[in-house]
């Protein structure tokens, strides 16, 4: 239940983690002499997990930093920016990062892409994917070193819901056809959105979940599953684990495209059903992540609802989304 603290390690993984945490440096050096970065994200998770613990037990406010199954979930607090960056920085890694914009969402574009020039994995080599439908309608934007930006023509489409379920599909289609030489890690954001803050390799995991800002403090029975059981996104009453946002969510090749596949698929058996999920691809990712458990949650820090907002919890707001009058950007709303 997400609003169950959880303040201990089970017996399984406490000794790994108490002895990792026991010294910083010995970390450091355990860290460096691998270049594997399964193996880095392995014990980066660890020492997670660990801080996590201390930051449950210390905080003054209610936040949830680690899962049932043990999984970390990333706050302002948990993680050491420079010991991370230094782990990764052996890695050569780069991070696809796939953004549509299409119709009135081309608006969005100029800060979007300035705020993550910014912000969003500084010193890290990035590879931006837009899909649009009106390519001269990109602005031109300084991308920093080791960053690109590629456009990709799509088509036009009549309703805002198809935008938003067709994505599944490009995604799966560009991670089995382009991506498995050019990126170890990718990251599928809306466009929508602007950069506060930083969001960096501490976000890395084999399947990252982000934990949508309306609900990250609601009980579960109030989550906007699916609840209808003729959708393929069908949750039952008293199942789930958290709410998850679409507009944010990430991992390892293998993994996104397994979930963007198996999304997709599920997206096609309701449209011949003709069923369309409460909250059309969302409703399909959080049945997904119901069962195929991330390893790593990010916090709403990492999309929150509007910077305008406060929440006691939310100490940093480092991506969130901008305020938009949904009646003129969506068509057919």
């Amino acid at each position: 239940m997400c609003s169950t603290k959880i303040l201990g390690c089970r017996a399984s993984s406490s000794v790994v983690v108490e002895k990792l945490h026991l010294s910083s440096a010995l970390r450091r050096l355990i860290l460096l002499s691998y270049t594997s970065s399964w193996f880095s994200l392995f014990l980066h998770n660890c020492v997670l997990v660990c801080r996590n613990r201390q930051t449950d037990e210390l905080s003054g406010t209610d936040i949830v930093s680690m899962t049932p199954w043990l999984a970390p979930v990333v706050w302002e607090g948990t993680f050491d920016s420079i010991l991370i960056d230094s782990i990764f920085k052996q890695q050569n890694i780069t991070i696809a990062t796939t953004v549509f914009a299409l119709g009135k969402y081309t608006r969005f574009l100029k800060d979007f892409l300035e705020s993550a020039e910014e912000h969003y994995f500084v010193g890290f080599r990035v590879h931006y994917y837009l899909f649009t439908d009106q390519p001269g309608e990109v602005p031109e934007v300084k991308m920093g070193e080791n960053h690109h930006l590629t456009v990709r023509s799509v088509p036009s489409m009549d309703r805002w819901q198809d935008i938003s379920m067709g994505r599944m599909e490009i995604l799966e289609k560009l991670i089995k056809n382009e991506l498995a030489s050019e990126a170890d890690y990718i990251f599928c954001l809306d466009v929508d959105t602007k950069f506060y803050g930083r969001w960096g390799v501490e976000s890395l995991g084999r399947l990252v979940g982000v934990i949508h800002p309306w609900f990250f403090d609601y009980p579960r029975d109030q989550f906007t599953y699916e609840r209808r059981p003729e959708s393929q996104a069908f949750i039952p009453a008293g199942e789930g684990d958290y709410y998850y946002t679409a507009a944010a969510f990430g991992g390892s090749l293998a993994d996104v495209h397994h979930l963007t596949k198996t999304c997709r698929e599920q997206l096609n058996i309701d449209a011949a059903n003709s069923i369309e999920a409460i909250w059309h691809e969302e409703s399909h990712l959080n049945k997904y992540f119901l069962y195929n458990k991330p390893n790593k949650l990010l916090s709403p820090e990492y999309l929150w609802r509007d910077i305008s907002i406060s929440a006691a919890q939310v100490k940093i707001i480092r991506f969130s989304h901008v305020a938009k009058n949904n009646e003129e950007v969506r068509p057919n709303f």
